[in-house]
C-alpha cells in the first residue's frame, strides 16, 4: 500500500486557506508523521487523516493511505462519513435556540414535538417475551436528549431495546419511543440527538442542512461540512471498509450517495478533518471561531464542559450487533462522564488527554478530543466497521500520545 503525507507546504485545504506550519512544528509534527505512517502499515488500516490544533492555531495535519482500490492518496481534504460526530453540531444548534429563548433545557420537548405526548417507557417483558410498556412518569426535556437520559436508546447498544426492535422490526419512524426507562435514571446512549434535530427544525422552521450551514458551518469557514455531497466533490470522497468474517477490512462499494429524504440530527454529515477541526477549536476558544466569528456565548460553552448527569456513569457500551461495533469502553477502568454533547473523562490518559478534556466519535471509526486545559483539540478520521474496532483504537491511541509528546510538548 502507498502511504503519502500531505505537502506541509501548500497553503490551500479544500478552499479553506490555512497556515503553514513553522519549522519548529514541521520538526516535531514529522514525529507524528512517522506514528501514523507506522501504524498504518502494521494495523492494515487502508486510510487516515489526522490533524491537531491549538484554538488559533494548526499545529499538525497529515494524510496516509488511499482513498479507494484505486489507489488515490488521500489528503487533508478528503471528506469521510462523520456519522455520530453529527450530534455535537446537533448539540450547538439547539444552545443557539436555548440562548435566544426559543426553548428551554428543562421544559418538556412535547411543548414543540407532539411524538413526545403520552409518551411510553417500557416496563418489562412477559414470559413470553413480548414488551409491556406503560405511560412515562417524567416528562423527556432537552437535557435529557442532550444528556443521553431520556430512554431513547440505539438497539446496537441497549440490550432492551435490542431485544424490542427485534419484536417491533417496523416502526413509525415519525414515531417517538418507547423509552427504555425512566427520563433521568440512566445513562445510555441513543437517539436523544437524533430527536433534538427534528426539535431545532421545528423551532427554526428550516431543516437542519439549511439551518446547520446558515448558523454555524458556514460562519466557522466549514465549506466541504453537509449532509449533501455535491458531485464536484465526490473524487475526495473516501470509501468505507467493514471487517469481513476472516478478519480483513473489505471495501464496500464508492458511489456517490443519494440525496437524503431527511436529515438526522444524530449522524448523517460529511466532512473533513481540517473542517472538523474548525468546529472543536471553536470549543476551545469558548465558541469563537479561528476565523473570529462567535456562534456561541462562552457561558454556554462552559455548561458543555461540565458534568451534566450527575452521579450517572457514561460511555460503557455492550455491544448487540458485532459486525456493527465492538463493545465501547473509551478509557477501561475508569469512570466517564456527560456534559452537553460530549464525554467527559475525569482522569487524565496516560500520556494523552487531561481531565476534563471532551470527547466523541462516529461510527466508521472517526474520533476527536477538546483539551482546554492544555489548549489543544484533535481529529482523526479513519473509514471501517465495526466501531471501535482493537487496530482503530490502537491508531487512536498511537496518534494522541505522539501528539502530546512531540506537538504539545
Amino acid at each position: 500500500m502507498q502511504m503519502l503525507p500531505i505537502d506541509r507546504r501548500k497553503l490551500l485545504l479544500g478552499g479553506i486557506t490555512s497556515s503553514v506550519l513553522c519549522p519548529s512544528q514541521a520538526a516535531s509534527g514529522s514525529e507524528v508523521d512517522d506514528t501514523l505512517r507506522s501504524s498504518i502499515a502494521r494495523r492494515k488500516i487502508p486510510a487516515v487523516v489526522a490533524m491537531a490544533a491549538s484554538a488559533n492555531k494548526i499545529l499538525y495535519r497529515g494524510a496516509f493511505g488511499q482513498r479507494d482500490s484505486s489507489g488515490v492518496p488521500v489528503g487533508v481534504d478528503s471528506i469521510f462519513r462523520i456519522a455520530s460526530m453529527t450530534k455535537a453540531i446537533t448539540t450547538v444548534a439547539a444552545l443557539q435556540l436555548v440562548e435566544q429563548g426559543k426553548v428551554g433545557l428543562d421544559e418538556p420537548v412535547a411543548q414543540h414535538l407532539p411524538q413526545f405526548r403520552d409518551i411510553a417507557v417500557l416496563q418489562g417483558f412477559d414470559a413470553n417475551g413480548r414488551a409491556s410498556l406503560g405511560p412515562a412518569r417524567t416528562a423527556p426535556t432537552l437535557r435529557h436528549l442532550l444528556t443521553h437520559t431520556s430512554g431513547l436508546c440505539y438497539d446496537n447498544w441497549d440490550g432492551d431495546m435490542f431485544r424490542y426492535a427485534s419484536q417491533n422490526p417496523v416502526g413509525d419512524p415519525a414515531q417517538a419511543g418507547p423509552l427504555m426507562f425512566e427520563p433521568g435514571t440512566r445513562w445510555q446512549y441513543g437517539q436523544g440527538l437524533d430527536w433534538t434535530g427534528r426539535l431545532v427544525e421545528a423551532i427554526s422552521g428550516l431543516t437542519l442542512e439549511e439551518y446547520f450551514q446558515g448558523k454555524i458551518l458556514q460562519p466557522l469557514g466549514m465549506r466541504d461540512t453537509s449532509y449533501i455531497v455535491q458531485p464536484a466533490k465526490f473524487e475526495r470522497l473516501v470509501s468505507n471498509h467493514h471487517r469481513n468474517e476472516q478478519g480483513f477490512l473489505e471495501e464496500d462499494e464508492r458511489k456517490l450517495p443519494a440525496l437524503p429524504k431527511s436529515y438526522n440530527g444524530g449522524g448523517g454529515l460529511y466532512s473533513t478533518a481540517a473542517d472538523y477541526v474548525r468546529f472543536t477549536q471553536m470549543i476551545l476558544n469558548h465558541g469563537v471561531g479561528a476565523n473570529g466569528t462567535r456562534v456561541l456565548q462562552a457561558k454556554t460553552v462552559s455548561s458543555m464542559e461540565v458534568n451534566q448527569i450527575g452521579p450517572l456513569a457514561a460511555g460503557k457500551m455492550k455491544s448487540f450487533k458485532p459486525n456493527v461495533s465492538s463493545d465501547v469502553d473509551m478509557q477501561p477502568g475508569h469512570t466517564e462522564k456527560w456534559g452537553l454533547g460530549f464525554l467527559i473523562n475525569t482522569t487524565a490518559y496516560t500520556g494523552g488527554r487531561s481531565a476534563g478534556s471532551l470527547a466523541w466519535a462516529g461510527l466508521y471509526n472517526t474520533f476527536y478530543w477538546i483539551d482546554p486545559k492544555r489548549n489543544v483539540c484533535a481529529v482523526i478520521l479513519m473509514q471501517f466497521l465495526p466501531f471501535v474496532d482493537k487496530e482503530a483504537i490502537g491508531m487512536l491511541d498511537e496518534f494522541e500520545r505522539s501528539v502530546y509528546r512531540s506537538v504539545v510538548g
